[in-house]
């Protein structure tokens, strides 16, 4: 009997962490696809414009890229 109750304990701590997170991760205002933006040259950005950052590093990115082909 006392498997069953650490079953349903082991259940109920699944879902009280599982709600807590889910509604911690709609609340940070986060939009889908943010992580999968390229955010520097070295992350597969490649010679595409980048978002987030200044036109100097961008450039200093392509340099560094042109200097390896």
């Amino acid at each position: 009997m006392k498997t069953v109750y650490w079953v349903l304990l082991t259940i109920a701590v699944w879902l009280i962490a599982f709600a807590g997170g889910y509604k911690a991760s709609s609340s940070t205002g986060i939009q889908p696809g943010y992580f999968e933006a390229a955010e520097a040259g070295g992350y597969g950005g490649g010679e595409t414009t980048i978002e987030g950052i200044s036109k100097e590093v961008q450039d200093y990115y392509k340099d560094l890229y042109q200097e390896e082909k």
